[in-house]
């Protein structure tokens, strides 16, 4: 109830109730808001991560830790403490606690480990820490020699406190009565002093007392725990009608089969198909996108659908679902997952038209309407709708084309143009198949605007495209890789940096020679811990349609033939980078990046290390692929606390020479005929070569 003061005729002050009318709140309401407030006496704010208020989770790894962060802070100057809760979500699971760790400027920090593949829920708590209070001043009294035997009797009293408490276990009531009973028999306030400020009595409160003035954040907040895949793996994709080894037969899933020893030997985790459903005849595109198509040409797999199905059906010439799930644990057996490309879009010719022509856009003539990306227009194709007469229905039967080739054993999926289908329909989706298939992974390829980008992340996927195929300059690189290692997004999105697509024949590819493709190679697989390329990439395949960064006598349109043999092939190269990969932990992770100083703006300088320094790798890029370059350069010798002119032992990692860099300042050349990188190992001193 609310009261006011008045003076009496005595005097003295007296407390009535306030008066109130219709229009004033409820007490009650009142002072439960009140009451609300005062209970939440510590500030907590700041949290990272903390995804747009809490609305969409961010993303971790099973087994890797996960640095959260928050501002804890209170009125005065008392000493406070704080933690971590955290549990899988939708369960009845006691909150886990990770201590949080005072850094600075009210900063607190802890790394949590996430166990499971799940999504979990987490926030923050902080309390005003008594004892920790008390053992602080009392020491400033103490060490000035000021009489503290009022303040013995005070950390006393505390101590008889938290044996009462609730948070106090049997065996730390136990502890503090012997504490207690000893302190009781000393007379001396200075070894009395030396008992209750022991390091082990301060971590003895810490557990068992009371935390005064609890306070919660007001949201918890989610985390999505992926496996490892989800975040570290090298990707290979491939056209499975293209692996026959002859243009005029059409390779089936036992060719593919034939072919895994292949992607394996090269080091990759991830063998990505583009679309294997039957191709529809309407409007089918020849050679290079010609809108006449002969006889024999397949046309484009991303025209789906026929009279053999739709998306819930393989093409004939490719095989059957039998051979598929041999393909599958095939692939399986050699180390290899399979990722499907999931692309909506339909031929005129897919079952759904019929079946379900609310599910598609008509024109005022009746005639269907294409795709279009005006100018262009894809006649071979049709878009389906997701809103109108077509919602749900449209939405459940996506959902359950994933759900049958997760059934075939696939789990990853990399999904086409996602950013052309509405972000509640993904965000939906996603969250369906996850919550019967956690370890299920979507990558979204989506070159298109940044906030686009993000938001797809942010619904769900757990791989993006990304700009680097288009940032060839040092400057570029620098300044988006810092974006996307620094920034917020570094929460959510994870960049999956494909040196080449086939839908994309960069231009700098297309004129650099084999050297280009080395330097592309490197960066994407050394910047980023998620990388791919698409056949071909490793004979320095770079034909382009003249004026357009596409691919002459493109897979899409045609079956092709590889000579993975070619003379100037840089397999040599992919194995001995995706080798690195998997036995250096700093190439496992993304954010752990600094870029360090090299006078040359075509020699790209930047080091990769894990939290404790014990793997630290330094490379140097040459991003000019003709003409040899050299650059002064910094051995970054502060980051292991070594002054300038202090010396480090290298591990040449192209070679596995060692050797010795004396002093901060080192000259670098590279030849890109000869290699244009460089890789080396920092090992300080007293660490294991």
């Amino acid at each position: 109830m609310l009261r006011k003061t008045e003076k009496s005729k005595s005097g003295k002050r007296t407390t009535l109730p306030l008066a109130t009318d219709a229009t004033s709140p409820a007490l009650s309401t009142t002072d439960e808001r009140l009451m609300a407030l005062a209970a939440n006496r510590i500030a907590i704010e700041g949290i990272e991560p903390e995804i747009d208020g809490g609305r969409f989770a961010s993303k971790a790894v099973i087994g890797e830790p996960v640095l959260i962060q928050a501002d804890v802070f209170a009125d005065g100057h008392e000493s406070i403490d704080a933690a971590v809760l955290y549990r899988a979500k939708g369960t009845d699971a006691v909150w886990l606690e990770e201590p949080l760790e005072f850094v600075e400027n009210d900063r607190w920090r802890a790394s949590v480990v996430f166990s499971e593949n799940r999504l979990y829920e987490f926030t923050i708590i902080g309390w005003r820490d008594l004892f920790g209070t008390w053992r602080k001043d009392t020491a400033k009294k103490y060490a000035a020699g000021l009489d503290i035997a009022l303040e013995l009797e005070e950390g006393r009293r505390l101590l008889d406190s938290a044996r009462h408490a609730d948070r106090a276990t049997p065996a730390d009531k136990g502890a503090l009565d012997r504490v207690l009973d000893t302190f009781g028999g000393l007379a001396d306030n200075g070894v009395r002093w030396a008992l209750l400020s022991s390091d082990d009595i301060a971590a003895l409160m810490t557990r068992a007392a009371t935390r005064t003035n609890l306070s919660r954040y007001e949201r918890d907040l989610e985390i999505f725990v992926d496996r490892k895949i989800a975040a570290f793996g090298a990707w290979y994709c491939m056209f499975p009608r293209s692996q026959s080894g002859d243009p005029h037969r059409h390779g089936t899933f036992d060719d593919v089969i034939g072919k895994l020893p292949y992607v394996r030997d090269l080091g990759f985790d991830v063998l990505f198909f583009t679309p294997i459903h039957p191709i529809g005849e309407a409007n089918k595109k020849g050679k290079n996108n010609s809108l006449t198509a002969g006889p024999d040409d397949p046309g484009s797999p991303y025209a789906i659908g026929s009279a053999a199905g739709g998306h819930e059906a393989i093409d004939p010439r490719l095989g059957t679902f039998e051979d598929f799930d041999r393909l599958v644990a095939a692939a399986s057996a050699h180390g290899l997952e399979i990722a499907l490309d999931f692309a909506i879009q339909c031929s005129p010719d897919h079952p759904w038209i019929k079946s379900h022509p609310e599910w598609f856009d008509w024109r005022p003539d009746g005639t269907i309407k294409y795709a279009e990306n005006p100018p262009k227009k894809y006649e071979d194709i049709v878009n389906v709708h997701f809103y109108r007469d077509a919602i749900p229905d449209i939405w459940y039967a996506l959902r359950d084309i994933v759900l049958l080739w997760i059934e075939h054993g696939v789990k990853i999926f990399r999904v086409d143009n996602p950013h052309t289908k509405p972000f509640p329909f993904w965000e939906w989706m996603i969250g369906e198949v996850r919550a019967k298939h956690p370890d299920a992974i979507f990558l979204s390829e989506a070159f298109t605007r940044p906030k686009v980008m993000k938001r797809l992340a942010k619904v769900g996927f757990a791989q993006s495209y990304s700009y680097f195929t288009w940032r060839n300059a040092k400057w570029e690189l620098e300044q988006y890789l810092t974006e996307l290692t620094t920034e917020e997004c570094r929460h959510y999105m994870r960049p999956n940096f494909f040196t080449t697509t086939h839908d994309i024949n960069p231009r700098y590819l297309q004129t650099s020679g084999r050297p280009g493709f080395q330097t592309r190679l490197v960066l994407g697989a050394t910047l980023a811990s998620t990388y791919g390329v698409y056949n071909g990439f490793e004979i320095c395949e770079a034909e382009p349609v003249p004026g357009k960064e596409e691919h002459l006598n493109s897979e899409k349109y045609e079956i092709r033939a590889w000579d993975m043999d070619r003379p100037d092939n840089i397999k040599g190269d992919i194995a001995f980078i995706n080798r690195l990969r998997r036995e250096h932990k700093a190439l496992q992770q993304f954010t752990n990046l600094d870029f360090i100083n090299a006078w040359n703006d075509t020699i790209m300088c930047y080091a990769k290390y894990t939290d404790d320094l014990s793997d630290f790798l330094l490379f140097h890029v040459c991003l000019d692929p003709h003409t040899a370059q050299g650059a002064d350069f910094e051995v970054p010798l502060w980051k292991f606390g070594l002054p300038d002119d202090a010396s480090i032992e290298v591990e040449d990692m192209v070679t596995g020479h060692h050797f010795t860099w004396h002093g901060k300042n080192q000259h670098i050349h590279l030849d890109p005929y000869y290699k244009p990188y460089a890789i080396w190992r920092l090992i300080p001193p007293g660490a294991v070569r």
